[in-house]
């Protein structure tokens, strides 16, 4: 079937290209989405006529899409997820997960915006594009994890974390927050003790 193009469509063409497609291509995404019309001689004689119209309304989309892109491109979203030892999750994360952890993070997309191959389902860092406009997309990082400790974990390191890594992260928090507890009383008895001996100081000196 031969349509004519309203937007960009990537890997098929520009607005205004007539291409061919597959029939249910065309009825199922191309016609409903108003991405398209058929390619016959009246909608050509009225796509013509609406050209300006449509490359001015265009313009002033992207041009929003860029603005937003230029906050979202590059940001990372954490959804925490149940899996195994080998990292497998118990199910999958979609692209309406994602749609909804980026809505928290501020910015309003659909998961018609999400493009992914296949669903999420392993931890780990995942980049996925976002589609903001047929000529605007960005990239945001899914960070997808056991716990947020998990998550902040393998931000650090740039790839999942394997539970033994993990437990050793966390004990060695632990044993860091323990040692700073331990010097900060330290200090504060040390304090305590010069008070102490100026007070008597001063006593003597009186005496």
């Amino acid at each position: 079937m031969q349509v004519i193009l309203l937007e960009r469509i990537e890997k098929l063409g520009q607005m205004g290209d007539i291409v061919t497609v597959k029939p249910g291509f065309a009825r199922n995404f191309l016609l409903p989405q108003r991405k398209a019309r058929r390619a016959t001689k009246d909608n050509l004689a009225l796509f013509e006529q609406q050209r300006t119209q449509l490359e001015t309304e265009n313009l002033a989309q992207r041009g929003e899409a860029e603005k937003v892109g230029e906050k979202l491109d590059g940001i990372s979203v954490t959804l925490i997820r149940q899996a195994g030892e080998s990292g497998q999750l118990y199910g999958s994360a979609n692209a309406r997960d994602i749609a909804a952890e980026i809505g928290l993070a501020g910015f309003t997309v659909g998961r018609n915006q999400i493009e992914m191959t296949a669903v999420i389902k392993s931890l780990g860092l995942h980049p996925v594009k976002v589609r903001l406009h047929p000529e605007v997309a960005v990239t945001v990082t899914v960070n997808v994890a056991r716990s947020e400790a998990e998550a902040e974990s393998q931000a650090e390191a740039g790839r999942m974390v394997s539970p033994e890594e993990q437990r050793a992260a966390e004990e060695a928090a632990e044993a860091e927050a323990e040692t700073a507890l331990a010097e900060l009383e330290a200090a504060e008895a040390a304090a305590q003790d010069g008070e102490a001996e100026d007070g008597e100081t001063e006593e003597d000196i009186a005496t």
